[in-house]
């Protein structure tokens, strides 16, 4: 009898623990926790450079982050700050606080009014100017302010008897879970322009008061609640400090590799093992983490045909954000002198802010002469370190509805058509027609512009449909209603601003509950209090107090600009 030898099939096991797609404020945090915690882990980037929404780029030598406009919360034993010192990368990161006095600059119709820091303080200053309101300003913030107490208890619950008091102890919270701003503001405000300025930073979420769910209005308030804070260098700033700490426990990130799809085995329970780049090259890991969104993720990625019916029904029915036309500009002015500070502009047409949305929304963005919303932030005044004496860089947003780029919805972005150059050309003009509504004179003072559009937003983040806070966060698509962190198939989790929150800061959460859920552990447990770990913060306003490292490097751009290296070949008179 002949007997044949079998060759035994050989597994091989993946040299790698986790592949994370995507190396936003998310990926990146999952990533530090994961490498923390002795995984061999690796950060795949599309764009040239890592952070996402957090990357800074540069125009001629001028620094724009399109993603980071202010974070909150920064303070020591405050949410923020308790992440980065708990990621290890407090020590490596500095803040200038925007002005206290008016972190925010409510331009609404004809009216100026200003939101100042701190709970007390805002209450004082409404209560200036409405004073009928006084009783229900006070009601309404300290409404706010126990949601927002109440929203940071639940991950911190532990064991049973805990979780039993969960109904007790967020009561606030649970009984406004189902209602919109709208409809609880109006139960302690009654003056439509002061309803206007609590619900001013409805931008901040991409909602109208009428559509936004009130946990989630009060969470993005109670954020800002001790003030806003500019990172020093730009959002890449923290980016740079994040890729540090994470080569600093072994782990890897490669850019420039975009992801073609994730690997999938298997007939009825489906699998994740790795990922293939564009180029062909393929790359297995014990699992993957997605900081893409659901729709890139699963109809891209993973494919209709590897999720269940379930899933793609629910994919079929989830919204997505606002999308943003965003304005780069330098401009040769003093704009201190045209009434700019280091505090936010939200301008909106009128006190309605619910018909201002729906205005912003309309498909012909091109109807009327000026936009009915916009935010303006002067960045080299919230990051002195980045101004070099004379020029000054502006960012000026406005939301607008994805399907107003929908003729373009094929355009190629490096090889961009007449017709897209020419539209784009057109919103440049009516974003400048806007600004000039605060700046008046601004238009003859701008030496560069650059115009974002979905388009960009699509190219670079790889966001479905242009979108700026990854799902629509209404009522049935946040916190129970949200995309978990482990998704159906085996060894594949997400992260990132439709997961948990959206946000620096939240989806930088969203990464560590990735990683806990990953590690079997609790975000408590990966993101622990260091007083070894400080937080620098510095008032944008006052340089009296700024350290000598801080003075050098406001003092080599003026040297570069005056040594002709900087700046531009314009007049000097």
């Amino acid at each position: 009898m002949e007997i044949k030898n079998k060759k035994k099939e050989v597994h091989h096991e993946p040299a790698l623990d986790t592949i994370i797609i995507g190396s936003g404020a998310g990926g990146l945090s999952a990533a530090i926790c994961l490498a923390r915690a002795g995984q061999k882990v690796l950060v795949l980037e599309q764009h040239d450079v890592p952070g996402g929404w957090c990357h800074s780029f540069y125009l001629n030598g001028y620094r724009f982050t399109p993603g980071v406009h202010y974070v909150g919360l920064l303070n020591k034993g405050e949410s923020t700050s308790n992440l980065y010192e708990g990621l290890g990368i407090a020590n490596d990161i500095a803040f200038f606080r925007m002005n206290p006095k008016a972190y925010e600059h409510c331009w609404i119709g004809e009216e100026r009014i200003d939101m100042p820091a701190g709970y007390d303080h805002i209450a004082e200053s409404l209560g200036k100017h409405f004073p009928q309101e006084k009783k229900g300003i006070i009601k309404y913030l300290k409404l706010i302010s126990a949601v927002c107490y109440e929203l940071q208890l639940i991950p911190k619950v532990k064991g049973f008897w805990q979780h039993l008091t969960i109904p007790f102890r967020t009561k606030n919270m649970g009984k406004y879970s189902v209602y919109s701003v709208r409809k609880v503001i109006k139960k302690y405000i009654k003056n439509p322009l002061l309803k206007a300025i609590l619900n001013i930073q409805i931008g901040d979420h991409g909602l109208p008061p009428s559509k936004a769910s009130f946990p989630l209005h009060a969470a993005v308030m109670g954020h800002y609640a001790s003030g806003g804070y500019y990172p020093v260098g730009g959002g890449g700033a923290l980016v740079k400090a994040m890729t540090n700490a994470l080569k600093k426990h072994g782990g890897e990130i490669q850019t420039g590799k975009k992801v073609k799809k994730i690997i999938v085995e298997g007939t009825n329970k489906k699998k994740a093992i790795g990922v293939e780049l564009e180029n062909g090259q393929k790359i297995l890991a014990k699992r993957i983490i997605s900081n893409a969104d659901p729709g890139k993720t699963f109809l891209e990625l993973i494919g209709k045909k590897n999720i269940s019916a379930k899933l793609f029904k629910r994919l079929s029915k989830t919204k997505y954000s606002c999308t943003s036309l965003m304005l780069f500009i330098t401009v040769d002015m003093d704009v201190r002198k045209a009434g700019l500070d280091s505090g936010n502009i939200w301008m909106m047409q009128h006190e309605d802010l619910d018909t201002v949305f729906e205005e912003t929304q309309k498909i012909d963005i091109l109807e009327g002469d000026v936009f009915p919303g916009m935010f303006i932030s002067c960045t080299t005044l919230k990051d002195p370190i980045s101004f070099d004496g004379r020029y000054h860089t502006i960012e000026a947003i406005t939301y607008i509805n994805h399907e107003s780029f929908s003729q373009f919805k094929n355009e190629k972005y490096r090889r961009k058509s007449d017709a897209y150059l020419k539209f784009k050309e057109q919103l440049t003009e009516k974003m400048i027609r806007t600004l000039e509504k605060v700046i008046p004179d601004v238009r003859s003072k701008i030496v560069q512009k650059e115009l974002g559009t979905p388009i960009t937003n699509e190219y670079y983040i790889n966001s479905t449909k242009g979108c700026v806070y990854g799902t629509e966060k209404n009522m049935w698509q946040i916190g129970p209603f949200a995309y978990k962190s482990k998704s159906e198939i085996k060894n594949l989790y997400l992260c990132g601003a439709s997961v948990l929150s959206h946000g620096v800061a939240g989806a930088g959460y969203s990464g560590v509950e990735t990683a806990a859920k990953i590690l079997n552990c609790r975000q408590d447990d990966l993101i622990q209090p260091d007083p070894s770990q400080n937080i620098r913060i510095y008032e944008a306003e006052d340089d009296t107090e700024y350290p000598d490292w801080i003075r050098k490097k406001i003092q080599v751009k003026k040297d570069r600009l005056a040594a002709g290296v900087g700046g531009f070949s314009v007049s000097d008179d």
